[in-house]
């Protein structure tokens, strides 16, 4: 972003907190980095727009409706796939369960 004194000022691509640093420490990101970052960004912002067109938290998992029987299949597979550090499974079953619950239990 600039100076400030004798500190170089920066910004993440996406917007945030700017911070200081020596300039003797900063250099010109890399192609790469900057498509990296203008993804993330672009990312952040399609996440914001869907949490807000749901109305759903979507840095939060999505729960189980209580009795419902394929809402707690999928959440006994989440909490399988987080005890093994199946990542990736508990992300598909949190995926399923929100799209069970906005397709079933819509209010």
């Amino acid at each position: 972003m600039g100076q400030d004194g004798a500190h170089a000022v920066l910004r993440p691509v996406g917007g945030g907190g700017e911070w200081r640093t020596d300039p003797d420490r900063v250099r010109a990101a890399t192609l790469a980095e900057r498509l990296s970052a203008g993804v993330q960004a672009a990312n952040r912002r399609a996440r914001q727009t869907v949490a807000q067109a749901l109305d759903v938290d979507l840095d939060r998992p999505p729960r189980a409706v209580v009795g419902c029987a394929e809402c707690a299949r999928l959440d006994r597979e989440r909490a399988a796939a987080r005890a093994a550090f199946d990542w990736s499974a508990q992300t598909d079953a949190n995926v399923l369960l929100r799209r069970r619950q906005n397709a079933d239990h819509a209010a």
